[in-house]
């Protein structure tokens, strides 16, 4: 007999909730699946409203971790730390269960691997046995450690070189991995490194865009909305200049998994080309939006900078705008890499759904999502970044032969944008979730 109306399933991220897109897509897929949402994580950045909103969802914030480092050295500092997270987020799911009721799935993000995992693992077979465990493999936290760790040195990231603490967590995650009821990831190449690499199976389901992210029909307005709100953007595109004005988009969380420096360097070579030949080039608008540890460090740089023909804004943006700032660009940049080399850039899906070319740092699987020369290009460093910059708006808007190129890269974008989150969820995904019990 199906219980599908009164099932409740529990979401985990031990992250800000606000700034985790895909944890909020699931929690609302299964909203619509008429399942009860018990959505556990961080206070901070403002979810979409679209979950807020949504009666089926309940928000249940963990409590804040002091910052050690401020006190104690790192090995000490990173155990409290996993101590103070793995009780809080424990007696924050003991509450959901007494108060809520028995849930029948609880469905992770990894990473954070620690210590997510084991208390997980530990809610689902003795607080509320029965609860089917799920992991959401968005990367490996093991990796991210150890490139935190591995930073200075050039010698290639195996499972031999590890420092203690990944070595500790790669065991980990490949023990819970093959304890787990069911397991998500988010491309190919990880689904078959899972396999390979610890005999875990699991479901591909790659991030796809959900409907408020599509194209803008009149950005011209929207752009002029946006600046009322944003001053800095206001105050970059009401440049006193006869030529026209290009938009670059970027998003970052401005942390040191994104060398924002190649960014800047392709903006210098930018700011020197269209200085020598300003007939050829427009004005450049770069809004670089997201918040992070080095966003100040980054702005300083910025603020260096005697440009004249390039304007670099920051803005933060809130989640409904931030959709229709990637719908009125005319181009957006990627720096992402990955520490493991298998997972994707959702700044890159959100782009696509608002029918958005991009420009893609170059790694391992990238190739499952741009496809070179036909929905973005790549590149591998600024040189080969200023170039792609300098090729796509060169002549812009007006020569004929750039915009039919422009316009052959939006078509494919669009074609590939048809496939959206809820339909791509209800095929791959909701199979795991509506189970007959």
């Amino acid at each position: 007999m199906s219980s599908r109306g009164s099932k409740r399933a529990c979401v985990v991220v031990l992250g800000d909730i606000g700034r985790s897109p895909r944890m909020q897509y699931h929690s609302l897929s299964l909203a619509k699946e008429g399942i009860n949402v018990d959505l556990v994580g961080y206070q901070g950045s403002v979810p979409i409203k679209e979950l807020t909103q949504n009666s089926s969802i309940q928000l249940h914030f963990i409590q804040p971790c002091p910052n050690f480092r401020k006190y104690l050295p790192g090995l000490c500092a990173y155990v409290l730390k996993a101590l103070w997270q793995a009780v809080t987020l424990l007696l924050a799911l003991i509450w959901v269960r007494l108060s809520e009721g028995r849930c029948s799935h609880l469905l992770m993000q990894n990473p954070p691997s620690v210590p997510t995992l084991g208390v997980c693992w530990i809610f689902c077979r003795i607080v509320n046995p029965k609860c089917r465990f799920i992991i959401d493999w968005h990367n490996y936290g093991y990796s991210v450690m150890a490139a935190a760790a591995l930073s200075n040195k050039k010698e290639e990231m195996t499972e031999k070189n590890l420092p203690i603490l990944p070595k500790i967590t790669y065991w980990l995650e490949g023990w819970f991995g093959q304890r787990a009821d069911a397991g998500l990831c988010v491309t190919r190449a990880m689904k078959e490194d899972l396999l390979e690499r610890w005999g875990v199976r699991v479901i591909t389901l790659y991030d796809r865009p959900p409907m408020h992210f599509q194209p803008i029909a009149k950005p011209v307005d929207v752009l002029a909305e946006l600046s009322q709100h944003y001053s800095d953007l206001g105050t970059a595109l009401n440049v006193q200049d006869d030529r026209p004005v290009a938009i670059l988009v970027s998003s970052t969380s401005w942390t040191e998994d994104e060398d924002f420096n190649i960014l800047l360097d392709a903006l210098q070579e930018y700011e020197d080309a269209r200085s020598q030949d300003p007939d050829s080039y427009p004005f450049l608008v770069c809004a670089i939006t997201g918040k992070g540890p080095l966003k100040e460090f980054y702005k300083a740089a910025i603020a260096k900078k005697e440009w004249i023909n390039v304007k670099v804004v920051t803005p933060w943006l809130q989640a409904e705008d931030y959709p229709k700032l990637l719908g009125c660009a005319n181009l957006g940049v990627s720096l992402h890499t990955s520490t493991s080399g298998l997972d994707l850039p959702m700044k890159v899906v959100d782009m696509f759904g608002c029918g958005l070319p991009v420009l893609a740092y170059d790694f391992k699987c990238l190739g499952e999502l741009v496809k070179e020369g036909k929905t973005g290009k790549v590149f591998t460093d600024s040189s080969e970044l200023a170039k792609q910059l300098l090729d796509w708006l060169r002549g812009f808007p007006s020569d004929l032969k750039q915009q039919q190129l422009h316009k052959s890269f939006r078509d494919n974008i669009k074609k590939w944008a048809q496939l959206r989150w809820d339909q791509n969820w209800k095929t791959s995904a909701a199979p795991i979730f509506t189970y007959d019990d």
